[in-house]
């Protein structure tokens, strides 16, 4: 028996404008236009990406990122940058820029715990 694996990766592969923002996984999606005519031709669909400002309480800072409208509501939905990051696997933050600001994070969160004494 032959495994869909190979099949399945390729068709999941993060296209490259995902790797410069928060995508959340949204891929480019491909279909035919179908009109009354019934003449098919190939179309595509992209992601809706929004250039948005986002702060981070930990690290007190605004970020410019590139973000899908999905994942602006799973950010308001978990409370904020941070805590969508720091909740979000590693594997599923596809972009080079989302993974420092998630290794920042930890780093701070890490130095804070250091420092406040434990009763």
């Amino acid at each position: 028996m032959f495994s869909a694996q190979p099949g399945y990766a390729l068709a999941r592969a993060t296209f490259k404008r995902a790797q410069r923002g928060l995508f959340g996984g949204k891929h480019i999606q491909f279909g035919n236009n179908n009109p009354f005519s019934k003449k098919k031709t190939r179309r595509s669909w992209l992601p809706n990406v929004q250039s948005k400002k986002l702060y981070s309480e930990l690290l007190d800072s605004h970020f410019d990122l590139k973000v899908t409208t999905s994942v602006l509501r799973t950010i308001d939905k978990k409370g904020g940058l941070d805590k969508y990051l720091l909740d979000t696997r590693d594997k599923n933050l596809f972009s080079d820029k989302a993974l420092t600001m998630k290794k920042d994070l930890q780093q701070v969160i890490r130095q804070k715990t250091v420092e406040k004494p434990q009763l």
